[in-house]
């Protein structure tokens, strides 16, 4: 099996997928603590169906960079979505429900209505599930990943205190001058660019779990919100670097692979915590 995982990583579009993978990976699982925190989960969910609609757009547009249509859309998505979230009468859990579903719709919609395609069973399944793309990536698209990944990491570090005080109590953060709104809005941000990249690597109805899980397999084992983010990080850079080799070996869907194993992983931290007794 080693003989075999050295003969595929001397070609480059293996590298280029652990690559992208890992980076992704890193950057997803930074921001999921915080999201699990403030009870905002499925921001994720709701901002990948954006995504997909915007992808469906791009594609009936014969976009050959489907990035500039998607990434525009989903920011601005993140941004009326943290706003609506605010609103008395439309709560944050109804807001995303509303988007998402929305969003799904009008995507698969328009991607019947216009789409030029032989095949749209097959395409809209590989927009939602992931596919063989991340295997396809060109160096620039290794090269924009890496950009945008060395940024989210950056914004991340240098503002770790102010997103770990708005993360754990926003009022207090607001009595000692913090701009919670603000900072509020650089997460939905930073979140919408995590997802619009991770859709060639688990699809977008999978982009959620790839946020979510190494977040709840970490507070299994730790309380500490420091503790919590680097084992988070160092878990999921571990099970998508483990999830597009088996992919690869096996002839297994990348999204799906990656995916079980981060639930394996919980599974096995679960098990750990309650051995050990950390969250009694």
């Amino acid at each position: 099996m080693i003989e075999k995982i050295q003969f595929y990583l001397q070609y480059p579009f293996v590298r280029y997928a652990l690559i992208v993978g890992v980076l992704i990976a890193l950057c997803s699982s930074l921001l999921g603590v915080t999201l699990v925190l403030k009870r905002f989960s499925f921001i994720g969910d709701g901002l990948s169906h954006v995504a997909f609609g915007a992808l469906a757009i791009a594609s009936v547009l014969n976009v050959s960079n489907s990035m500039i249509v998607v990434m525009p859309i989903t920011i601005v998505s993140a941004i009326l979505l943290l706003r609506t979230g605010q609103n008395a009468r439309v709560k944050g859990d109804a807001a995303i429900a509303m988007l998402s579903v929305t969003a799904l719709a009008m995507g698969y919609l328009i991607m019947n209505l216009f789409s030029t395609s032989s095949n749209l069973s097959g395409d809209v399944c590989t927009t939602l599930f992931g596919s063989t793309s991340i295997l396809t990536l060109t160096i620039g698209e290794v090269w924009m990943c890496v950009i945008f990944s060395i940024i989210i990491v950056a914004v991340f570090i240098i503002f770790y205190n102010k997103i770990f005080a708005v993360t754990f109590d926003e009022s207090f953060a607001k009595a000692v001058g913090t701009n919670v709104n603000g900072y509020n809005l650089l997460i939905a941000v930073t979140i919408a660019v995590i997802i619009v990249l991770a859709m060639n690597l688990v699809g977008s109805l999978l982009i959620s779990a790839l946020i979510i899980f190494p977040a709840l397999s970490a507070m299994r084992l730790f309380q500490s919100f420091k503790s919590v983010t680097v084992f988070s990080a160092v878990l999921s850079v571990l099970c998508t670097f483990l999830g597009i080799l088996i992919s690869i070996l096996a002839g297994t869907p990348v999204g799906s692979t990656i995916v079980a194993i981060d639930g394996v992983a919980f599974l096995v931290c679960l098990i750990i915590g309650a051995c050990i007794g950390v969250n009694k």
